[in-house]
């Protein structure tokens, strides 16, 4: 059995779709998951064997990742991201460094905003790729870029124009932050951003696998070794079902993942109202914390402490949420309508492909939500591009298509 050596942060949204994979790959593979102590419960319980790395820093890499305010696309707010990020590279990657030493694997993978893990690799002559749960950030050669506050594609001179201008300006930021911080990043080796050939050095030159589907995407070429594997949803533990409702009419979820603590009351708040608005509909409200309270009901209003998204979005007829990769790729895959209103980071991304292939709307104000949702629930136009992009999403099999990679990749 080859040695494999999977890297990925303690956040739902990158963990869940590493451990899927790790979990086809161990019936093959000698697979160790690497990731932080928070991230051991889950990693155990899907089956697979934990190494917990930068103990005691749990706390300090949630307040990166949960900042009490919206990071968006400001300049000054993502250069304070990332100076406390930095203080933690040097140590975790020391610390997988001595785990691939002892483990010496064959192949590393690593989610993408995890770049010191190829850094890793590289210095071993070890093959690594890079996951992507969300392929809309990967530098294209065309199409509009990411990080713009969503842009959805323009016709004509004028729509080139702009992407290209859009293009040279992420490239531009991106250069210019790691000129501020070159000094301290100097011992990764690093000279730039970018490779030679102009792909990110961040990302693997050899694969990197898009867990998503190449029809809902903008852009047709990147520089980076694209990989379309297909969308990944998984949950680990025994599935946690929603509360039991015996209430007749629509039953619409209202979620904004695991992250934006800060908006969630405020999101919650505007769930009830909503409820109190259309008495027939049952609106269950997750604050994505599986170690919270019980549920808390009030009429047709329930806000739990947690969904299990793969066992229970089925079960909707209409989902609102912030357009994270998670709960947008089991909505695609489940073919259940959405309402889309984007919050922080690449959300806004995420939200102008779902909008613009027809599978979900946009809420721009949370007051507006009533109205949004009885629209929506019939809204057909919306539930039969919702069934046709499912099938699409069915020709994928993200697990199985990654182990036969892998294992033509070793050669076993």
């Amino acid at each position: 059995m080859a040695r494999i050596v999977m890297v990925a942060p303690p956040f739902s949204g990158h963990l869940h779709p590493m451990l899927a994979i790790a979990r086809r790959l161990s019936l093959e593979h000698d697979v160790l998951f690497v990731s932080t102590e928070s991230a051991s419960a889950k990693i155990e319980t899907a089956g697979l064997r934990a190494h917990p790395v930068l103990r005691g820093a749990d706390a300090a890499i949630q307040a990166i990742a949960e900042p009490p305010y919206a990071v968006r696309s400001n300049p000054l707010l993502l250069n304070r991201q990332l100076k406390a990020n930095v203080a933690l590279m040097r140590r975790f990657h020391d610390e997988l460094a001595a785990v691939c030493e002892s483990h010496v694997p064959a192949l590393l993978i690593a989610d993408f905003v995890l770049p010191v893990a190829g850094l890793v690799a590289q210095a071993r002559r070890i093959p690594w790729w890079t996951t992507m749960p969300s392929p809309s950030v990967i530098e294209s050669l065309d199409g509009p870029p990411s990080y713009l506050g969503g842009l959805v594609p323009l016709a004509g001179v004028r729509g080139r124009v702009r992407d290209a201008a859009g293009r040279a300006f992420v490239r531009g930021f991106k250069r210019t932050i790691f000129a501020l911080y070159q000094k301290q990043l100097a011992w990764t080796g690093l000279r730039s951003p970018y490779r030679a050939d102009g792909t990110e050095a961040v990302y693997s030159d050899e694969c990197v696998l898009a867990l998503g589907i190449r029809e809902i995407e903008f852009a047709q070429r990147w520089r980076a070794p694209v990989r379309f594997a297909g969308p990944l949803c998984y949950t680990p533990g025994p599935a946690q079902t929603i509360v039991r409702d015996e209430r007749s009419g629509p039953r619409v979820l209202v979620t904004l993942g695991t992250h934006l603590r800060s908006f969630k009351d405020a999101a919650a708040n505007a769930t009830r109202r909503a409820a109190r608005s259309l008495p027939h509909v049952t609106f269950h409200f997750t604050d994505g914390d599986p170690g919270a309270a019980t549920a808390e009901r009030d009429g047709n209003f329930v806000r739990s402490p947690f969904v299990s998204y793969d066992a229970n979005v089925q079960h909707f007829d209409l989902v609102v949420h912030h357009a994270g990769t998670g709960i947008a790729n089991q909505c695609l895959l489940d073919g259940v309508p959405a309402l889309v209103h984007p919050l922080d980071f690449d959300q806004f991304d995420h939200a102008a492909r779902f909008v613009q292939a027809g599978i979900a709307r946009r809420l721009n104000d949370l007051d507006c939500l009533a109205a949004a949702v009885e629209t929506a629930l019939a809204d057909t136009a919306l539930k039969s591009a919702c069934r046709r992009f499912r099938q699409i999403a069915a020709t994928y099999d993200a697990a199985e298509t990654v182990a036969r990679m892998v294992r033509d990749r070793l050669g076993s």
